[in-house]
C-alpha cells in the first residue's frame, strides 16, 4: 500500500506513527512492513508499506479499492492517509523490492527564525536567516555526490547497513513557488527552495548530512571543493560531518517497484 504521513506523529523507532498498529491489530492480527523507516518529524508524500491480511476461510480476497478504504475506517488517524492498495505476490517485500526512492527538502530564505514564518509552512521547511543561497555553487557541488560513492562520511552512527556504497540517481537544487498560505507581505521577503535526492536506497540520516552540507556550500561556509574532499574521506565524524539538517524539512516523495 502507499500511504501520506505527517512527521510530527511519526515514531522512527516504531516505522508507523503512533496508534496505527494498535488499531490494525485490534481488527486483526497483521504483519506490517515499510518500505522506508524515517526520523521523527520526517514527513511522506508518498511512503510504502506490506501487509499479510488473512481472510476467513472460503472468503475471496480483498479488492484493492475495499482494503484502501477499510484501512482509512478504522485508522482513523489525522497524520496518515492509504493512497492506493495493490495486491501482491506473497514473497513481496516492501523494504527490499524498492527500485527507487525519491526525497525532497525544503528550504526558506529571509526567514529571522521559525516563528516568523505562515503558520501553515512551520514544520514544513528549514527557515534560514539568509536572505539569499549561491545556487550555482550548490548544484556544483550536488554534481560530485552524483554516481556511485562509499557514502561514510554521510552516514549518522546507528545504521544497521553493511555496505555504506550506493549509487545517487538525482541531486538537484531549484525554486519552489511561494505556497498559497504565503501572504504576499511574506512572499516578498521569503524565497523556497527544493533539494531533490533519488537513490535505490540511502544510509542512515544520509539525505539530512548532505542537504545540510549543501546549504553550507550555499551560504559560502564550505566550497563544491571540499564537498568532493569530504565524500573521498569516507570519515562520518570529520568536523565539517555534524551538520545535520532538521527533520522537519524532509520529505519521503515516492518509493517505486517494478511492475507497480
Amino acid at each position: 500500500m502507499a500511504a501520506a504521513a505527517r512527521g510530527a506523529h511519526w515514531h522512527e523507532d516504531r516505522g508507523a506513527p503512533s496508534g496505527i498498529l494498535e488499531r490494525l491489530n485490534s481488527v486483526l492480527p497483521v504483519k506490517f512492513i515499510i518500505s522506508s523507516r524515517t526520523d521523527a518529524g520526517v514527513h511522506a508524500l508518498s511512503n510504502a508499506a506490506h501487509l499479510d491480511v488473512q481472510r476467513r476461510s472460503g472468503q475471496p480476497p480483498f479488492s484493492p479499492e475495499v482494503l484502501t478504504q477499510a484501512l482509512n475506517t478504522h485508522l482513523r488517524h489525522p497524520a496518515i492517509r492509504v493512497l492506493q492498495a495493490f495486491r501482491v505476490p506473497s514473497d513481496f517485500h516492501a523494504r527490499y523490492a524498492a527500485t527507487s526512492r525519491t526525497y525532497l527538502y525544503r528550504l526558506a530564505t529571509g526567514c529571522p527564525g521559525p516563528s516568523q514564518l505562515s503558520v501553515f509552512e512551520r514544520n514544513r521547511c528549514w527557515a534560514l536567516r539568509a536572505d539569499c543561497l549561491d545556487v550555482a555553487a550548490m548544484r556544483e557541488a550536488a554534481q560530485h555526490l552524483l554516481g556511485t560513492h562509499d557514502f561514510r562520511a554521510f552516514q549518522s552512527a546507528g545504521s544497521p547497513s553493511t555496505s555504506s556504497v550506493r549509487t545517487l540517481r538525482r541531486a538537484s537544487v531549484s525554486p519552489d513557488p511561494a505556497s498559497p498560505f504565503v501572504l504576499p507581505q511574506e512572499s516578498r521577503r521569503l524565497q523556497f527552495w527544493t533539494l531533490e535526492f533519488e537513490s535505490q536506497s540511502f544510509l542512515y540520516r544520509q539525505v539530512r548530512r548532505m542537504t545540510a552540507i549543501l546549504v553550507a556550500v550555499g551560504l559560502g561556509a564550505l566550497t563544491p571543493t571540499q564537498v568532493k574532499v569530504i565524500l573521498e574521506s569516507r570519515d562520518p565524524l570529520g568536523r565539517h560531518q555534524t551538520r545535520v539538517a532538521p527533520a522537519h524539512g524532509l520529505f519521503l516523495k515516492s518509493v517505486l517497484y517494478r511492475d507497480l
